[in-house]
């Protein structure tokens, strides 16, 4: 491998700083009533080959990041350089020609395939819209693909989507998306619809055709064990902002903030004797229109304090790679100096 290669390879594929998305909320006289802060100041990398897990409940901005990544719509501020190319300032066929390294996987295969098409034309889409080849090649191309995710052209080339499994008809939207053989695809909550059998045999084609094509994935889900399975980095966020970020197994294993802490509580066990503290939520999120002062967390945060409502927390490293965004972080020295401070007579 040449120099300029392993170079490459440790630039990021796609690095994104500071990004800001906000939308106006409006009554029903189209007066303004407020602005949703649906992502703010948030900063990763992907590195070529690897997967990066995003995770959080309903409401935390992960689709909403993914789209603003995609500039559908722009974001407020921040930038999005993918290869290189700053996207944020890209217009037109510029933007369309970057799009095409980035696809997009979505929750409800049956509402990203055009029910009236057959499965052919389905996959043959974006093929014509990016002028790949004539007729000939695109018809080969297309059983390429089918094989590709597990499918017989011969028998499921000609089917409309109402005539698939949803394990099928997502397996046809993610030969869609290879199809311009992209370097990034965007998963959102791309399994969450799918029974647990076939979530598996999804999950398992993810993963071959990462290897098999040098993928790179931002994966999105509610679930932070079957996140954890397939991502070698994970961010958890919480109402527009990551509380943490790190390796997959760190992350599991010692969570560092209390909202990760409580998403891995939350997930049944079948282990015998298997018995982590339990931490529960405290009340509903908040809304993005008014999100707390301080820490947004604060407000459902058993470890809250006077001053998580007067401070922002910054993110810092207390393990290698591994981030938090917390005043009080679950770590073994912050333990034990709550425990000191407790018991130290006044």
């Amino acid at each position: 491998m040449s120099t300029e290669t392993v170079a490459e390879e440790k630039k990021p594929l796609l690095s994104v700083r500071d990004l800001v998305q906000e939308f106006v909320v409006r009554e029903g006289g189209g007066t303004r009533a407020g602005v949703v802060q649906a992502v703010s100041s948030v900063s990763f990398d992907i590195m070529p080959g690897e997967t990066l897990g995003i995770v959080g409940e309903t409401g935390s901005g992960k689709s909403t990041l993914a789209r603003a990544i995609l500039q559908s719509p722009r974001p407020k501020s921040g930038t999005v350089s993918f290869r290189g190319s700053e996207l944020t300032r890209l217009r037109g066929r510029q933007l369309l020609a970057a799009r095409q390294h980035m696809q997009f996987v979505f929750q409800d295969p049956f509402g990203s395939l055009d029910p009236k098409w057959k499965v052919r034309s389905i996959i043959e889409e974006p093929l014509i819209a990016y002028s790949a080849g004539d007729k000939q090649a695109r018809r080969k191309r297309v059983d390429e693909l089918l094989d590709l995710v597990g499918l017989d052209p011969a028998r499921y080339a000609k089917r409309h989507p109402r005539e698939l499994s949803g394990g099928q008809a997502q397996r046809i939207a993610i030969a869609r998306a290879v199809a311009l053989e992209p370097d990034l695809l965007i998963c959102d909550e791309a399994v969450s619809s799918l029974d647990v059998l076939i979530q598996a045999q999804v999950l398992n084609l993810f993963e071959r055709l990462r290897r098999e094509l040098g993928l790179s994935y931002l994966f999105i889900a509610h679930d932070l064990a079957l996140v954890k399975q397939v991502s070698d980095r994970v961010g958890v966020m919480y109402l527009g902002k990551f509380c943490e970020l790190g390796p997959g197994e760190s992350v599991y294993q010692r969570p560092l903030h209390p909202y990760t802490r409580a998403l891995l509580d939350s997930i049944p066990s079948t282990e015998p004797g298997a018995g982590r503290a339990t931490t529960t939520l405290r009340g509903e999120p908040p809304s993005p229109v008014s999100p707390p002062s301080g820490c947004r967390f604060r407000t459902r945060c058993p470890r809250a304090a006077d001053r998580c409502a007067e401070e922002v927390p910054e993110p810092r490293e207390l393990f290698p790679g591994h981030v938090v965004a917390c005043h009080f972080p679950l770590t073994e020295a912050a333990e034990a100096a709550t425990v000191t401070a407790a018991s130290t007579p006044g």
